[in-house]
């Protein structure tokens, strides 16, 4: 086991994974998952689903469960509600990006995979809230960027640690 993260892969070839064919069913099947989740941030980072419109419905989904709730509590809750989608939702694309690396560079080490997960997070979040500085109803925050990194560095570890495990030798060569 290699004693820092700079070190080459281990070489085992019980614990690299296989190339696999490189067909354009691959390519879709890999990619398909990140283009699907950034198609869903352009369609939410619309005027649409600012607060002032996602407020009516979301509460009364909540309402249908739970009860009635006062405006001034509805208020704070919806903000959390908003805020939770964003760590949820960036987690998911998170692990979208983090699986269509670690199919594309199967050679490669989690480590890269995630960093490379990050960075495609991190700029879909920045230019989510670089778009939303121009919307009427919408604000931009460069917290809602590192809460949205928040949720896809949360969301792989909780990979990490599953895979490592439940299937170490498949990291082996991450670590």
């Amino acid at each position: 086991m290699p004693s820092n993260l700079s070190e080459a892969p281990v070489s085992n070839p019980d614990t690299v994974r296989p190339l696999p064919d490189r067909t354009l069913w691959f390519w879709i099947r890999t990619w398909l998952p990140v283009a699907l989740g950034i198609l869903m941030i352009l369609i939410e980072s619309t005027e649409s689903m600012g607060a002032d419109h996602t407020s009516s419905w979301l509460r009364a989904i909540y309402q249908t469960i739970f009860g009635h709730i006062s405006d001034e509590r509805w208020v704070h809750l919806h903000h959390y509600i908003r805020k939770m989608g964003h760590f949820i939702g960036y987690g998911l694309i998170g692990l979208a990006w983090l699986r269509a690396w670690w199919f594309t560079l199967p050679r490669a080490r989690f480590f890269t995979d995630f960093a490379l997960a990050m960075l495609g997070t991190a700029t879909i979040a920045s230019y989510d809230e670089w778009h939303q500085s121009f919307l009427p109803n919408r604000g931009s925050s460069p917290w809602d960027v590192l809460l949205d990194c928040a949720g896809a560095f949360t969301m792989q570890l909780i990979v990490y640690v599953y895979m490592h495990l439940t299937k170490p030798k498949q990291l082996a060569h991450a670590a």
